[in-house]
C-alpha cells in the first residue's frame, strides 16, 4: 500500500508522523554487513560476543537503510516527492540487536518554498528511531523536497 499523496503546502511546522515495525533479524544484519561493513561484531557471532558489544548488532548504515524503507512504505509521496539533499547529526544512540523492532518518529522542523523554483520545497525533518522498548537508537536532521500541488 502507497503512502497518501502529500503536496508541499500540505506539510505543515509542527506536524509529527510515526510509524513502521521493522522486524531486524540476524540472518539479514549479517547478510547487510557482509556486503558492506564487515566488522566483526556485525557478521560473527563468536567474535561479537568478545567485543564491547556483546554480542552481535546491525550496521549504523543498516538501521539508517531499515528507517529509509520504512519512509518509502509509510511517509513519501510517490507523485510529490523529489528526493532528498542529505541528512545532518546522524547519530547511532544504542546498538540496534537481532529482535529488535524499529519504528519511527518525523517531526517537521521547517518548510521553505523554493524561491527559484516556486513548483517545490523542502521540508527540514527531525527523525528519531525506536527499538521496540521505546529507547531511541538513532537520530538524524533531514531534508525532503516536494512538488507543490499542481494547479487546476
Amino acid at each position: 500500500m502507497a503512502p497518501p499523496t502529500r503536496w508541499f503546502e500540505d506539510i505543515e511546522e509542527g506536524q509529527v508522523s510515526e510509524f513502521g515495525d521493522y522486524l531486524m533479524t540476524q540472518e539479514e544484519i549479517v547478510e547487510f554487513a557482509s556486503k558492506y561493513d564487515p566488522q566483526p561484531f556485525h557478521i560473527d557471532p563468536e567474535a561479537a560476543k568478545t567485543s564491547f558489544y556483546g554480542g552481535i548488532i546491525a550496521s549504523g548504515w543498516h538501521t539508517m537503510a531499515a528507517l529509509m524503507r520504512m519512509l518509502v512504505d509509510n511517509s513519501i509521496s510517490r507523485e510529490s516527492a523529489l528526493g532528498s539533499p542529505g541528512v545532518d547529526e546522524l547519530r547511532w544512540l544504542k546498538p540496534v540487536r537481532p529482535g529488535d523492532r524499529l519504528r519511527a518518529k518525523v517531526t517537521v522542523v521547517k518548510t521553505v518554498r523554493s524561491r527559484s523554483k516556486p513548483d517545490r520545497g523542502t521540508v527540514h525533518n527531525f527523525t528519531e528511531v525506536f527499538n521496540q522498548k521505546g529507547e531511541v537508537v538513532m537520530t538524524l536532521k533531514g531534508m525532503g523536497m516536494f512538488r507543490c500541488r499542481p494547479v487546476a
